[in-house]
């Protein structure tokens, strides 16, 4: 006779839900962050003069301004060109608009930490994309419909400093 057997049925129910719940939520727990980063193919990475038509509004790759954008915070909206060479160059760009006080002051200290120019975060504001924010990498984009920051940070962690220009990390 096992343990489960000298208790009563009540209790045997009690203790099988218990051990559910308990076996469920580390499942829920390690659900990966990264499940839903879509991966697009390589645009290339020349050099354009002028305005450059990317067909989306986060793009990913592709020709782009001879400049990229420094890492660091911005209140405004930035080109996409500029934006794009500084994802060449390894850098994760986020797109934010109104993602709250929270959220803010966080992409602003990730904006600070990560200042290297071949492995930075640039975060710059686009409006109307409202609470969410749009993470990229070269070839990588995230969009959370709300600021999560478990899985932006994964994000940042798993692409920075991994642009087709020169790999840091």
């Amino acid at each position: 006779m096992n343990w489960m057997e000298t208790l009563r049925p009540s209790r045997r129910i009690w203790v099988a839900v218990t051990v559910v719940v308990f076996l469920a939520i580390p499942a829920r727990a390690q659900q990966d962050p990264l499940a839903a980063v879509q991966t697009f193919p390589d645009q290339g990475a020349e050099h354009a003069p002028g305005r450059v038509d990317y067909g989306t509004s986060f793009p990913t790759s592709g020709p782009h301004a001879s400049s990229p954008v420094p890492p660091g915070f911005y209140a405004s909206n930035v080109p996409q060109e500029p934006l794009v060479h500084s994802l060449e160059h390894g850098n994760i760009v986020i797109y934010y608009d109104r993602p709250g006080d929270e959220a803010i002051t966080i992409l602003r200290g990730w904006a600070q930490q990560y200042q290297g120019g071949l492995d930075g975060v640039v975060a710059v504001r686009v409006q109307g994309i409202g609470p969410g924010i749009a993470l990229t990498a070269w070839t990588k984009l995230l969009i959370l419909p709300s600021f999560d920051e478990q899985a932006a940070f994964a994000f940042i962690d798993a692409f920075r400093g991994r642009g087709p220009e020169r790999q840091v990390r």
